[in-house]
């Protein structure tokens, strides 16, 4: 069953519960609270009263998810961040191959012919 993405963009509105994504000055990530004041016009911040006590200003959009898709944000942010580290480490591989082509006498990652190339034109030169 092939999963859909949920869309965690869309603007919250006063009175909406939402959870911090990430750790806030005194609320740690997945805190919830109740969104108070919406305000802004080209970046939009929110007022949030968090369970804890603790009442934020000018908090953006990024920071914050609706609570009833806590687990869900949580589970796409897993996916995203294996999805990354694959294709790393593939190249990170890929790497590794190429830096065992290099000169393993002289320990430098320039490939041999490239060192042979460049010590014979300095003898051409006389340097």
């Amino acid at each position: 069953m092939a999963r859909t993405t949920i869309m965690f963009d869309t603007p919250f509105r006063k009175g909406d519960k939402v959870t911090a994504t990430v750790t806030l000055p005194r609320v740690p990530e997945g805190t919830s609270g109740v969104v108070k004041l919406v305000n802004g016009l080209t970046w939009t911040r929110y007022w949030v009263f968090f369970d804890n006590g603790t009442d934020l200003g000018s908090i953006d959009q990024t920071a914050l998810v609706r609570t009833k898709q806590w687990a869900d944000y949580q589970l796409q942010r897993t996916e995203k961040a294996t999805a990354v580290v694959a294709p790393a480490a593939a190249a990170s591989a890929a790497a590794n191959g190429a830096a065992e082509g290099a000169s393993a006498a002289t320990g430098s990652r320039v490939p041999e012919h490239l060192l042979e190339r460049a010590k014979k034109r300095r003898e051409a030169l006389g340097l």
